[in-house]
């Protein structure tokens, strides 16, 4: 059975090319002008979907939160002095920005960090993203499944057991689709701690999930742990997206631009063209000619007179596999010739006894 997820327009299965979100996050720092910027160029380097970030400042950590990024990128030492730099957001600046989307054929999603931000987002959304930091947040879980919508959980950080949880959480609460991505929760991630790997164990853990990837290492020319992570079942695809990497801050040294992304869509096209439609091993329309040219028949060795009982010295395998296989080798071994046959003879079931 194909795995699959309706995301706003796009129906995903586990073998399509991947669903890249681009993730914005609060990388607009506060400007709508920016924030509309973003979105236009998430879709111009070919993003199925541009994703903000919606919380308080005062719901999502306490005045006493310390940091846990790379300082020398984001100076600011406590997460609650952070998030009040870029909540300036409310219901109508997140309305503006999914009309915003719709007009450039793109699908909003934002990230909601508190129970308003999802009953405010629910109209505005296709689906939703539960942040890794949230996996154990319960009332979180429980009020996004309610909304009954497709679900993106990320499990960065999480031992088995809490993601366990958390799906028992979400499906009890009305999630019927939930998508599991593989996370890292450096900022940034080193390619050595990426652990791309977990996504077999995730596949084989959960085998009737959909996987996704939240990428937080440096972009690079090859875009090779996007790439990675796809060719190893991750068919949602998530990284942060700037205007300009060079700008200060927490998420623009780590994230992609839309020439990155750009990039990657030749590059993951080519991967698609490479991998092929189906994961199923068989034969495919253009080696039909192959089977029957390069594989082997049973050729006989010697004339043989009509009436004569084939034995083994009689036969021997070789090309074109016009003739009987020679996985009937012993099937044919005793079996009567019904006409004089020449030397080198390709071996027909017409020319044998059929007892």
């Amino acid at each position: 059975m194909t795995i699959s997820i309706q995301f706003g327009n796009r129906l995903v299965s586990e073998h399509d090319r991947p669903y890249i979100i681009a993730e914005i996050g609060v990388n607009h720092e506060g400007s709508l002008a920016t924030a509309k910027l973003l979105i236009e160029a998430a879709k111009r380097g070919g993003a199925d979907a541009a994703k903000f970030q919606t919380y308080k400042a005062g719901l999502i950590a306490s005045k006493f939160s310390p940091s846990y990024w790379d300082t020398s990128e984001e100076p600011t030492t406590s997460q609650y002095e952070l998030f009040t730099k870029y909540d300036s957001f409310g219901e109508a600046e997140y309305k503006e920005l999914a009309d915003h989307c719709k007009k450039f054929e793109i699908e909003f999603v934002s990230t909601p960090f508190d129970l308003g931000a999802v009953e405010m987002l629910d109209p505005l959304v296709k689906y939703f993203k539960i942040a890794s930091a949230d996996i154990t947040n319960p009332p979180l879980l429980k009020k996004v499944a309610s909304t009954g919508k497709p679900i993106i959980l990320s499990t960065g950080a999480s031992h088995i057991g809490e993601i366990d949880a958390a799906l028992a959480i979400l499906r009890t609460s009305g999630a019927k689709q939930i998508c599991l991505m593989h996370c890292i929760l450096n900022y940034p991630t080193r390619d050595e701690n990426a652990h791309l790997g977990m996504l077999t164990g995730l596949h084989n853990r959960y085998p009737d999930q959909l996987l996704g990837y939240s990428d937080h290492t440096l972009p690079t020319e090859e875009m090779m742990s996007l790439i990675s992570a796809h060719l190893l079942g991750a068919v949602v695809l998530e990284k942060h997206f700037t205007l300009d990497k060079t700008l200060p801050g927490n998420d623009h040294y780590h994230a992609m631009d839309e020439f990155d992304l750009a990039r990657f869509q030749v590059k993951v096209k080519k991967v698609h063209e490479l991998l092929g439609p189906t994961r199923d091993k068989a034969p495919i329309a253009t080696e039909d000619i192959s089977r029957l040219n390069a594989r082997r028949s049973i050729v006989l060795t010697r004339d043989l007179k009509s009436g004569h009982e084939i034995v083994d010295s009689d036969l021997v395998a070789k090309r074109p596999g016009t003739g009987v296989s020679p996985i009937s080798w012993d099937e044919v071994i005793g079996k009567k010739v019904v006409r004089d046959l020449p030397e080198d003879h390709i071996l027909t079931w017409d020319d044998l006894t059929k007892s």
